[in-house]
């Protein structure tokens, strides 16, 4: 009995070696980095990070699931951008800004599939002609609207707004979105907003309200002026 006793607490000592050997090698559980991922660490959610940063134009370095200096400087322009803390550390709420979703981080939406599919159907109708970036931008505007005291506090509310959008007045709301908007919508829903808070945007050549001229741009994107 006595020796059983000691070979499973040999067992547990060597169990703990390995443990603490792959941490500091970077080799972190996959539950680990839905909490933090930083340089030195490695996985397939370090890949998925690597992949949405190229795919971004942060990053160009290889999509190994190795989180090096690259990564890192990928991920500090990406969250400069974005107004979030630079560090180039990928926690909670850099994980929600990239749309990576994990039940670790305590992130948590509000919103419904209905609601979803809504944005992806006003980013449709208004910007499927513009680069997925503009797309983007579109549905970005909308969730900053959202949080915004001068506006409806829920998407419907927003987009539903009288004479707020275009494609709702003219019915192209109602048109199914493809694949890309639907993305879209997630990527703004989940806190990308490459318009650095933007509550307004129009396309110079066909808007006719001068007051609109008036608001502060804070980036052109595509045929699009971003303002507030």
């Amino acid at each position: 009995m006595k020796k059983s006793i000691k070979i499973i607490a040999l067992l547990l000592i060597a169990v703990a070696m390995v443990f603490s050997v792959n941490i500091a090698a970077g080799y972190t559980p996959q539950s680990a980095y839905a909490a933090v991922i930083k340089q030195g660490s490695k996985g397939e959610t370090v890949k998925t990070i690597q992949q949405k940063l190229k795919n971004w134009g942060y990053y160009t370095g290889a999509v190994d699931g190795i989180f090096g200096a690259k990564t890192t400087a990928a991920v500090k322009s990406f969250q400069k951008k974005n107004k979030l803390t630079v560090d180039g550390i990928v926690g909670a709420k850099t994980l929600a800004a990239l749309g990576i979703k994990s039940s670790s981080s305590g992130a948590t939406s509000s919103y419904s599939d209905s609601d979803v599919n809504l944005l992806a159907r006003l980013i449709y109708g208004e910007a499927r002609g513009e680069s997925y970036v503009g797309q983007v931008a579109v549905g970005a505007v909308v969730m900053n609207r959202i949080k915004s005291s001068s506006f409806p506090n829920t998407m419907a509310g927003v987009i539903y707004q009288s004479y707020a959008f275009t494609a709702v007045a003219d019915g192209q709301i109602n048109l199914s979105p493809d694949a890309n908007a639907k993305k879209a919508a997630q990527d703004a829903m989940n806190g990308w907003d490459p318009t650095y808070g933007a509550i307004y945007y129009y396309n110079p050549r066909t808007a006719t309200s001068q007051w609109i001229f008036s608001r502060t741009t804070t980036v052109t994107i595509g045929n699009h002026v971003f303002a507030k």
